[in-house]
């Protein structure tokens, strides 16, 4: 469908539907892991460009499509810091209340800190929320929230008349939350698939007088296929009958965009999924989403006529179309936005800013796939020694321990800045959240040899497929985030890159012959398949996060509630404040007259002696700001560190 800016009736009216989603915590545009500014994110600067969409448009609706409350320290400082007490109001729901939203849904992230945090987060908002497929029982009979809401409006056409509607909206979020946030939600919340939700609750609001049905969907543009359970629903949601346009998010893409062109029953021209509107915003409060509806009374219904979408962008962020121009200086809702959140911002400084040790050496993830993973090790040890004191069996604690930890932050989705950066020198808080950015907790499990280099050839998933004589290709998949790449601590991996892939991007076997890692050793012995370890992980990785095998509570022998993040504080104050980062476990197996390309931030030029065995030289940038770097596998270089 289509929407010309022009009314042609005076009888059909024009409705906006705005968007932001995955917040994750980004109030002011400021970045707390460097501590310094960063303009183009946070709902505060948002703001503007939701007052402009409002200016343009008589009759506007202002929704948010989940994960807002996890993201940034303010999130940790709220929840372990100086507390969140009853009766607070979180500076999230006081930036939305200023902003005057009209519904919001949950998403994943929302749980990160347990139940109880939400709902007392939730007791602040002044306007809905709702979620549709999760529940406080197995039974599925006692939602958690309102699964939707009937919001009565009036709509003013061409003519200046007012016409009543009432707009239905209705959320979902991924069914896996149970699993993620297993730990917090075990025994307490149930959830149920997507699109079996919609099809139950649809004609229910229908039967309740909603003229119009909007879809708040914390679920990205995955297949086109319904399967159960899925994750990425979007495209068989939007078949859902009665459902009028969709907003969704999770995926931290834009919608409409050419990432999606051609993809089956996804129209990026028009705008539409499985021909319904629909839009998705980014991450970050870096865009807002807008749909338009064109509509008309025919007697006592509703029609949609036509639709047009679209993302608008915030100055300096990539990947988008700029809005137009905003003004130089904050408007009075910008300055309003911004007074409820300086309070709890000021107090993140402060806490950021304590001193806590030192580090001999800079700490980043611009090279974690190329197995420089310094950054990482200060994790792993830090969990290795926690699970060893942690350990009262003891024959758990006669087997060797090993420990697994990913690079967070190392670009993909999140951008060419996504990276962890600590400079050599003394250590703040705020570079802890900077190694460690999530809130995870302490696990351990207890695996075969065979069950841990699976988990290796799970990692491995995150390479492309390398053949000899071979120029140019892409090292890294990008299918394959961050999180879903792991180095263990404690074994020398070496990973051959001509054989194709195990796992695929989501974790499902691919290829049961298939085998990249050519040796894993331990205090230089080859791993036996039959000989037992206890591998430290985390709670999202123990709750199916990333499909790791052998990740379940099966094999799992701890299981606390300590974060990780406080756990390598802790482990800084025993070891008397300085940081002794282990060196790479993970090398490849040199490929006869090859060369890859590997991209990674901009501040990786700072480093690049840290990767000399690869010969490494610059092949300019992407689109997105990417440093592209062309990498010398075939061996002939420096050896690389051991």
């Amino acid at each position: 469908m289509s929407l010309g800016l022009r009314v042609a009736s005076t009888n059909a009216v024009r409705l906006r539907l705005i968007e932001t989603t995955d917040l994750h915590l980004h109030l002011m545009p400021y970045d707390y892991y460097s501590d310094r500014p960063a303009s183009g994110l946070g709902l505060v600067e948002a703001s503007g460009l939701i007052e402009q969409a409002r200016r343009e448009v008589s009759n506007t609706l202002l929704f948010d499509n989940g994960d807002f409350l996890q993201g940034t320290p303010v999130g940790d400082c709220l929840a372990f810091g100086r507390g969140f007490r009853e009766g607070d109001v979180h500076p999230m729901m006081a930036a939305m209340n200023a902003l005057r939203y009209d519904a919001l849904t949950l998403g994943n992230h929302e749980f990160n800190f347990g139940l109880d945090f939400l709902m007392k987060s939730l007791a602040g908002a002044e306007f809905p929320v709702v979620s549709a497929n999760i529940h406080r029982d197995p039974g599925l009979s006692d939602p958690l929230v309102p699964p939707f809401v009937i919001l009565d409006r009036q709509l003013v056409d061409g003519a200046g008349q007012a016409h009543p509607i009432k707009i239905g909206v209705i959320g979902f979020l991924p069914p896996q939350v149970t699993s993620w946030d297993h730990h917090h939600l075990s025994g307490r919340i149930w959830t149920e698939d997507i699109v079996r939700a919609a099809q139950r609750l649809v004609p229910k609001m229908r039967e309740a007088g909603a003229d119009l049905i909007v879809a708040l969907a914390h679920s990205g543009i995955g297949g086109s296929r319904h399967v159960e359970g899925m994750e990425n629903a979007a495209i068989p949601l939007a078949r859902v009958p009665g459902i009028d346009a969709l907003m969704v998010g999770h995926n931290h893409l834009l919608f409409p965009s050419p990432v999606f062109a051609g993809q089956p029953d996804v129209d990026v021209n028009a705008g539409t999924i499985a021909g319904k509107p629909a839009v998705m915003a980014g991450c970050w409060g870096s865009q807002i989403g807008i749909i338009d509806l064109l509509l008309v009374r025919d007697g006592r219904r509703w029609q949609v006529l036509g639709s047009r979408s679209e993302i608008r962008a915030l100055p300096d962020r990539l990947g988008s179309k700029p809005a137009a121009a905003l003004p130089n200086r904050p408007s009075p809702m910008q300055e309003k936005v911004k007074a409820t959140v300086l309070p709890v911002h000021q107090q993140v400084l402060d806490s950021i800013r304590k001193p806590v040790g030192i580090s001999a050496e800079p700490l980043h993830t611009y090279f974690a796939h190329l197995g420089q993973v310094a950054a990482l090790s200060v994790a792993a040890e830090a969990q290795l020694d926690h699970v060893r004191r942690s350990l009262s069996d003891p024959g758990l604690r006669a087997l060797p321990i090993l420990s697994a930890v990913p690079p967070f932050q190392a670009g993909g989705r999140g951008g060419p800045e996504c990276y962890t950066d600590v400079p050599a020198g003394p250590i703040a808080l705020r570079h802890i959240a900077d190694l460690y950015p999530f809130p995870n907790t302490i696990s351990a499990l207890k695996l075969t040899g065979a069950q841990v280099l699976d988990w290796l050839e799970r990692s491995a998933a995150a390479f492309n497929q390398v053949r000899p004589g071979s120029l140019g290709t892409l090292l890294r998949s990008p299918d394959v985030p961050a999180y879903a790449f792991e180095v263990i601590s404690g074994l020398d991996v070496v990973l051959d890159l001509t054989q194709p892939a195990r796992f695929d991007a989501a974790g499902t076997v691919l290829d049961p012959d298939a085998r990249r890692v050519a040796s894993a050793r331990y205090q230089g012995v080859q791993i036996d398949p039959a000989q037992e370890f206890i591998l430290c992980t985390n709670s999202f990785r123990t709750g199916g996060g990333g499909d790791f095998p052998g990740a379940n509570a099966l094999h799992t022998v701890l299981a606390q509630q300590h974060l990780v993040r406080d756990l390598v504080r802790e482990h800084l104050a025993r070891s008397g404040g300085v940081i002794r980062p282990g060196q790479g476990s993970l090398r490849f197996k040199p490929i006869a007259d090859a060369s890859v390309i590997f991209e990674t931030g901009p501040g990786a030029l700072a480093h690049l002696d840290e990767i000399a065995h690869f010969a490494p030289e610059q092949r300019g940038t992407t689109p997105a700001g990417f440093l592209r770097l062309k990498l010398d596998l075939s061996g002939k270089s420096a050896n690389p560190p051991r």
